[in-house]
């Protein structure tokens, strides 16, 4: 079971994490705004760098979302237990992974269920937190 500190601790930085890719989210979205303002002639040279940066924001949404998804569950009282399979997280993970809301094991499966190209619903597991 993990004390009450070390969830505040993690909530704290889970709350810094989400201003910092909001920032950077706002400051790469600018950049890309003025490369589509841009002549298209003079853009070509720089398309793969665009695509870089949208692929990049891509990244970016999806931390934002599992970050503020483990906010949710630190909310609900559900801090350090598996969304998947109801075990409890390691505290290591989370110093690592605060985001984190499946233990290692279930993440795995998660990531090879992805791979294969199945969808793996959070609305089907044991203890999921909207």
């Amino acid at each position: 079971m993990l004390d009450a500190q070390f969830i505040e601790q993690n909530k704290q930085k889970l709350l810094a994490e989400r201003e910092k890719l909001l920032e950077d989210m706002e400051l790469l979205k600018q950049t890309l705004r003025g490369e589509v303002d841009m002549d298209v002639e003079e853009a070509d040279p720089d398309i793969i760098e665009r695509e870089k940066s949208a692929t990049l924001l891509e990244a970016m949404e999806s931390k934002l979302a599992d970050v503020e998804h483990a906010l949710k569950v630190i909310e609900a009282g559900q801090y350090g237990i598996c969304e998947r399979c109801g075990s409890e997280i390691p505290q290591e993970r989370l110093e690592v992974k605060p985001e984190a809301t499946l233990c290692i094991r279930c993440q795995s499966e998660v990531e090879r269920m992805i791979r294969r190209g199945v969808n793996p619903q959070r609305s089907r597991w044991h203890f999921p937190v909207a």
